[in-house]
């Protein structure tokens, strides 16, 4: 059985994530804004987290601290986009906005988090496509790509830091039939969280961006 921290399952990728990993026989922690979820299981716990805040990461973190548990995997799930429209200005505010959540809080929660990560554990970042240099060339969600661009990098960053001790991985999970990707989108949850699940569970080499098991265009 492993341990297994997912932020952001109340809903999407990371329901399906906890459900998967669920019925692997693993124990999930999970988190989500207001520490509810419509999930019920003996192997699930949940907690509050609003990563734009520094004081829901610190109360979060000590309240993780205090389970007595060691992590295996951290999937970094949870994430937001303000809704700005194909070749709009980047609005600032809304940009901020983004980024605490999308970066700023993501890589705080997950260094105050570090200590409790085995050693060859396992770091995921959700990324996107649209956080690809090589790939984007529009401007569709500016803060939303620009906040996922500098996940990525961050994503190298850390796993030069951890080389040797944490695998720590990007991934891609698809167009996802979510609340973000919307009615139209290619996949189901269910999917992407297959895919990502397989990532997690697997000694890939760090500090690389995932697709379906395949590296994919930073």
């Amino acid at each position: 059985m492993k341990t297994v921290l997912i932020t952001g399952i109340s809903r999407g990728i990371g329901r399906a994530l906890t459900q998967s990993f669920l019925d692997n026989g693993d124990f999930v922690i999970g988190t989500s804004t207001d520490g509810l979820v419509d999930l019920k299981h003996e192997n699930l716990v949940v907690f509050a987290l609003d990563l734009s805040t520094s004081k829901s990461i610190k109360e979060c973190v000590e309240k993780i601290g205090g389970f007595n548990k060691n992590i295996d995997i951290l999937i970094n799930n949870a994430g937001i986009w303000s809704g700005e429209s194909e070749n709009s200005p980047v609005l600032i505010d809304n940009l901020r906005k983004v980024l605490e959540v999308n970066l700023i809080g993501t890589i705080d929660f997950t260094q105050q988090i570090l200590s409790l990560i085995k050693e060859d554990g396992h770091i995921v970042n959700i990324s996107s496509r649209q956080g690809s240099m090589e790939i984007t060339d529009h401007s569709d969600m500016p803060d939303y790509q620009i906040s996922k661009s500098a996940l990525n990098m961050f994503t190298r960053v850390l796993s030069a830091r951890l080389k040797d001790r944490i695998t720590v991985s990007s991934v891609h999970p698809g167009w996802v039939k979510t609340d973000m990707g919307g009615p139209e989108a290619e996949i189901e949850p269910e999917e992407a969280a297959e895919h990502i699940f397989k990532l997690a569970n697997s000694k890939v080499e760090t500090g690389q961006f995932w697709f379906k098991s395949e590296k994919f265009p930073w």
